[in-house]
């Protein structure tokens, strides 16, 4: 690339900054995006107000071409110690409303907490969603692994996703027959941003719902920390039904540490940062727990977490 070329993208970037400069700060600090509390900064974090502005962005980035990266709740991902170069996009408040089109039927914002769908439709006797109580993170991050937890997942309750090809600028919907749903993911381009979906379930009595919610949570706090820095299950579990913890205990890998990275005592699927760690010592007792269990097994642990930046 030229001089004169490089000034001109120059220009184009501090325009673009400009132009977005409500929704869009410089050098920010990622560890506060992270269940971990780790990560470096983002170059630039936008934060579109609708899909209007988000598409405005895309349209106009196109010229600059900046690196995008989305992120959401933060649950079950871990930044690296350096951040992220170029434009992290977070979607703002606008994008977590959660709205009843009919009885057994909600949209949601792709920014909506997976527990706060799961309360609405308890408010309004929509049976089904009770697992998402038990999910952390935002509804968009949970459909593209397609969470799931207790024999339920979201391609279970999911009808259709309107989302934008950043390539294409344009929002789109898609229905649930043209996604194909596998465990812990689904065919979805990594580039696509979901801006909406909607979830139906069967109308039932809010008692009922309400019991059963209440089974999920407690069971989920007997077998899984609480109040620390982790981002959840950090290794899928095997095809043929056996749990990574299960994996990890026989191996001896549950009382590996790195720095200040250890694994749960009460879930030695969860990997946690004591209050000391780095993202790097939370990789590298990720790839110790990889290696000692290949090295005594032959199995190939798959993370379920994803790891971004540099």
């Amino acid at each position: 690339m030229d001089g004169r070329s490089q000034k001109h993208i120059m220009k184009l970037k501090l325009d673009l900054i400009e132009k977005f400069g409500k929704n869009i700060s410089k050098n920010i600090n990622l560890s506060n995006y992270s269940w971990f509390n780790l990560g470096g900064p983002a170059e630039y974090l936008f934060k579109p107000e609708n899909t209007s502005q988000l598409l405005e962005f895309l349209k106009y980035n196109k010229k600059t071409n900046f690196n995008l990266t989305v992120i959401g709740a933060g649950s079950n991902t871990l930044i690296r110690d350096k951040g992220i170069k170029g434009v992290v996009i977070k979607l703002g408040s606008n994008f977590s409303k959660i709205e009843l089109l009919k009885n057994d039927l909600i949209e949601v914002g792709a920014g909506a907490l997976d527990r706060k769908i799961a309360d609405f439709a308890k408010i309004n006797g929509i049976g089904g969603l009770e697992f998402l109580s038990c999910i952390p993170g935002s509804i968009g991050g949970s459909v593209k692994m397609n969470s799931g937890c207790y024999e339920r997942d979201i391609s279970k309750v999911i009808v259709s996703i309107k989302a934008i090809d950043p390539k294409e600028c344009k929002e789109k919907e898609i229905d649930k027959k043209n996604i194909k749903f596998f465990y812990r993911g689904t065919n979805l381009p990594n580039e696509l941003i979901i801006t909406s979906i909607k979830l139906n379930g069967k109308k039932m009595p809010r008692e009922a719902i309400e019991k059963h919610q209440t089974e999920l949570i407690q069971k989920k706090k007997m077998t899984q920390p609480s109040q620390i820095k982790t981002c959840g299950s950090t290794f899928k579990n095997l095809d043929d039904n056996k749990k990574a913890w299960q994996i990890i205990k026989e191996t001896g890998c549950d009382k590996l540490k790195e720095g200040g990275a250890s694994i749960s005592e009460k879930h030695c699927n969860f990997f946690v940062n004591n209050g000391s760690a780095k993202s790097a010592d939370i990789e590298k007792l990720i790839n110790k727990v990889k290696q000692k269990v290949n090295e005594k097994t032959g199995i190939d642990l798959e993370l379920e977490i994803k790891i971004i930046g540099d």
